[in-house]
């Protein structure tokens, strides 16, 4: 009879390392592991507690570097601004399925991570990677989490911004997050920053207003203008002008000041703005789309 030797050594593990019930949950409570996981972790480490640990995680790296290849598009966008309102963030968690994006443990990990950018402010993603929580990185923690869950964990976005006051905003059930930076601090401005964050998340504008329009996108407007008159029959000495004119309508329906407010027909952004408080205005937003 052929007898698998591997086999033969966990028996004989098992048989000398008494493992307890408790041990065994003590563990799991530690770590988040699998009962089966965790009662092997232990005997593998001989009881030694640290060790099994060590052999999870190691484990988790083991799974994490199996899945690399696999697209992890499903997740949550968290956005926070701090307590004083003078700074937010926003970070996109991925996971590879909506059954674990909707997982509560899963969102409390990406809320995890987005309060230690917010406390942190680290100056890019990497930066926000390497912030420790709990005494390992956050990027340890995406590749223990990777092998707790099975599925390829990662953070993929990370913008930040500071103002006067900046005002936070998540729709859609995690799927989109919006930053707002605005000029100052007074009655109706919480409200109001919550009303323009909303029309961001609705209405994607491009930039601030038209001086914040990158000349790559202005010069692809003009262009396709131009086809579109030349195409309808316009004489050639009125194409520039006609097209000058359909860049402007861009600007109105693309630039977040010149948009008309949703809420209000009446008014563009920036009206409404002045209206709450005069000289109200916007410094920077950033908008983050779960797996745009």
């Amino acid at each position: 009879m052929i007898v698998n030797t591997s086999i033969v050594i966990l028996i004989k593990n098992i048989m000398s390392v008494q493992i307890s019930a408790s041990d065994v949950n003590k563990l799991r409570q530690q770590t988040g592991a699998g009962m089966m996981d965790c009662k092997k972790a232990l005997i593998e480490a001989n009881g030694d507690f640290d060790a099994a640990i060590d052999y999870l995680r190691k484990k988790g790296a083991k799974v994490a570097a199996s899945r690399q290849d696999r697209d992890s598009n499903e997740g949550v966008i968290i956005a926070k601004a701090s307590a004083d309102g003078k700074s937010g963030i926003v970070v996109e968690v991925n996971c590879e399925t909506d059954f674990v994006a909707k997982n509560a443990d899963f969102i409390a990990f990406a809320e995890t991570i987005a309060e230690a950018a917010l406390n942190n402010n680290p100056a890019s993603l990497d930066a926000l990677k390497a912030i420790e929580i709990s005494g390992s990185t956050i990027a340890d923690q995406l590749i223990e989490q990777t092998g707790k869950i099975g599925e390829k964990i990662d953070v993929s976005k990370f913008e930040s911004i500071t103002a006067e006051k900046v005002v936070a905003y998540i729709h859609g059930n995690y799927r989109l997050g919006v930053l707002v930076g605005l000029t100052a601090d007074a009655d109706g401005v919480d409200e109001a920053g919550k009303d323009v964050a909303m029309q961001i998340a609705a209405m994607n504008p491009v930039a601030i207003d038209k001086d914040g329009v990158d000349t790559k996108t202005i010069e692809r407007e003009m262009e396709i203008a131009k086809e579109q008159i030349r195409a309808e029959g316009k004489p050639e000495e009125m194409v520039e002008k006609i097209a000058a004119g359909k860049l402007n309508k861009f600007y109105k329906e693309s630039t977040l000041l010149n948009q008309e407010f949703v809420k209000d027909s009446s008014k563009n952004i920036a009206q409404f703005l002045d209206s709450i408080s005069k000289g109200l205005t916007v410094t920077a937003f950033k908008r983050v789309q779960l797996g745009a």
